[in-house]
């Protein structure tokens, strides 16, 4: 069971983060054939701007029984409260079944890159379709 990171850079992960927020914990919610055991949010502070404010980079982390994913959820400057806004939203409009579907997908089309098929072998022109 391996850890999936849908980050761009994922090195803007590579620590503790400034924040988290668990959404779901020991659940055994069942999404696509995967147990969805944890679900969390967790706030990066990338930099600070005089004007701005924070630049935030707010990701999902989902612990299932066939793996973890940890990939983006949020970006930007989005104020002081970021992950607090982004946790009454998720929690007030049906967000979190939504996140829990696009967590799944990610993770099963990750852990697929390689179930290529081959739909025309002609020699010059070859195309490959995902499955």
């Amino acid at each position: 069971m391996g850890k999936i990171i849908e980050v761009v850079d994922p090195h803007r992960i590579e620590r503790a983060p400034d924040k988290t927020v668990v959404l779901m914990s020991d659940g055994k919610f069942l999404e696509r054939g995967h147990v969805v055991k944890n679900i969390c949010l967790n706030l990066y502070l990338q930099k600070k701007d005089e004007k701005l404010g924070p630049y935030s980079l707010i990701t999902v982390l989902v612990e299932t029984d066939k793996g973890v994913i940890e990939m983006t959820y949020d970006e930007g400057y989005r104020g002081e409260n970021a992950i607090e806004e982004a946790v009454a939203f998720l929690t007030s409009h049906l967000g979190i079944s939504g996140l829990i579907l696009r967590s799944i997908i990610q993770m099963d089309q990750s852990m697929n890159r390689n179930n290529l098929l081959v739909i025309d072998s002609s020699e010059q022109d070859v195309e490959f379709y995902e499955v």
